[in-house]
């Protein structure tokens, strides 16, 4: 590749970097990394033969992700997630701390059963719905809505279906869903564990030992107790919730997420499983509702396919440029050193990588560069579940490191909660970087004890 067509790409892989962390006026993150994959092809960095290896590679992964958010705009119309919400508060009996344990465990659930931007988009707006309805202060908020957002990103990396980057990476590195979770889940929730504890240390202060204001109009009529479908709009007959549905759907969502695991025994493609999901659910839902596919079509963020497509084209053309070069100068001398180096310095680096230009692109250039150090096949795992800690709980330190947290930073302002860097941060570089330490020494034993 000529030096002009080099220094193109990487100037721009920084613009396009810069617009998916700033996104001025909310601007859909698919433009720019659009706009920067179009300037590429036009410019002959890359070819249309690399277009057509790329779609081959993202399309499955895009599609299984896709797939998900539809399942959680079907879950949402049947009244789901305002039954939570409801629910939560009912479940916590007045105390804070309870509620704070249940906010985690929908947190981790959501994204654990859907993926983790999608846990965002979900959780978030309950979870501020619920510090509304119990009218806690700010200072209140934040145990429940910083810690949310931080347990939804990270338990995206006990299963690779839970993450787009981890999805696409799965695949180049030649790992399975079965492998990823047998190797992954362990040392992976470890972190988890973790980070939890040291949350609840941090906030153990600021979450409210008792709860006192419930929502009148969650009393029953008697004025004792609570009933956990009487919201504000109980009156409205969309909120009353059809159980039967209800039970279908969730059971369906179950079935599938299992059938991702079980499909791989027989060869079958995760997307065929994703759609099939959603095609039960649709016609289910229309059985019993008659409702047809406007919201699905309407809600649906379509935009994804384009997202993936586009991220990947120009990572694609980074790596074709040389620039993966310099990390696999890095890791190729430490891979030598032994299993517990190349495990810490991969998932360092995608740390830092992630920090500075968010942990997408950042996962992909690191996959990239395993892929390139002909090492063993337990090796390239090894690295390349390092890569993951990195940009799942690593890239956490700050807001720009994952999609997921600039969703929530976004969907925070549009609700008029302000929640500053300096906050932000104060809390992630006590509770971050010792789960990180967690999780990747954790993998080097647990994967040392399988293998």
């Amino acid at each position: 590749m000529p030096d002009y067509q080099l220094w193109l790409t990487l100037g721009i892989f920084i613009v396009t970097v810069i617009f998916l962390m700033w996104r001025p006026g909310g601007l859909n993150e698919s433009i720019p990394t659009s706009v920067g994959a179009l300037l590429l092809v036009i410019t002959g960095v890359s070819s249309w033969m690399h277009i057509l290896n790329i779609f081959e590679i993202v399309s499955g992964a895009a599609i299984t992700i896709l797939s998900t958010i539809v399942m959680s705009i079907i879950l949402d119309s049947i009244g789901f997630f305002r039954w939570i919400a409801v629910n939560m508060i009912e479940k916590a009996r007045g105390s804070g701390l309870r509620l704070f344990w249940l906010v985690l465990l929908l947190c981790f659930l959501m994204t654990i059963f859907f993926n983790n931007d999608g846990s965002i988009l979900i959780t978030t707006p309950i979870i501020i719905r619920i510090c509304s309805m119990l009218r806690l202060k700010i200072h209140q908020q934040l145990p429940y809505l910083i810690s949310g957002a931080l347990i939804a990103t990270a338990s995206s990396a006990p299963i690779g279906l839970s993450n787009l980057a981890n999805l696409i990476a799965l695949k180049m590195v030649g790992l399975n869903l079965n492998t990823y979770t047998q190797m992954m889940f362990v040392p992976s929730m470890l972190g988890i564990i973790v980070m939890t504890l040291l949350l609840l240390y941090y906030f153990r202060k600021s979450i409210p030992k008792t709860i006192h204001h419930f929502p009148v109009s969650m009393q029953n009529s008697s004025g004792s107790g609570y009933h956990p479908l009487q919201t504000a709009e109980s009156d409205n007959s969309k909120n009353k919730v059809d159980w039967w549905l209800f039970r279908v759907c969730i059971g369906i969502v179950v079935f599938i997420r299992a059938g991702y695991f079980l499909a791989e025994q027989f060869g079958i493609h995760m997307e065929i499983v994703a759609i099939t999901g959603v095609v039960l659910m649709l016609t289910v839902r229309w059985y019993r509702t008659r409702s047809g596919l406007k919201d699905v079509v309407t809600q649906t963020p379509w935009h994804i396919l384009l997202f993936a497509f586009s991220i990947y084209i120009i990572v694609d053309s980074l790596h074709r440029a040389g620039m993966t070069t310099w990390i696999t100068e890095i890791i190729g001398p430490i891979a030598a050193s032994g299993d517990a180096t190349l495990i810490a310095v991969s998932g360092l680096l995608l740390t830092t990588l992630s920090n500075l230009f968010n942990n997408l692109p950042s996962v992909m250039i690191g996959t990239f560069a395993v892929t390139d150090l002909h090492l063993s096949e337990t090796q390239v795992h090894l690295a390349y579940l390092a890569n993951i800690l990195g940009s799942d709980i690593g890239a956490l330190l700050t807001p720009i490191g994952t999609l997921a947290t600039l969703i929530w930073m976004y969907i925070l302002r549009t609700h008029h909660i302000r929640v500053s860097w300096k906050q932000y941060m104060k809390v992630t570089f006590i509770v971050i970087p010792l789960s990180l330490i967690v999780s990747l020494f954790s993998l080097y034993i647990w994967v040392a004890m399988l293998f």
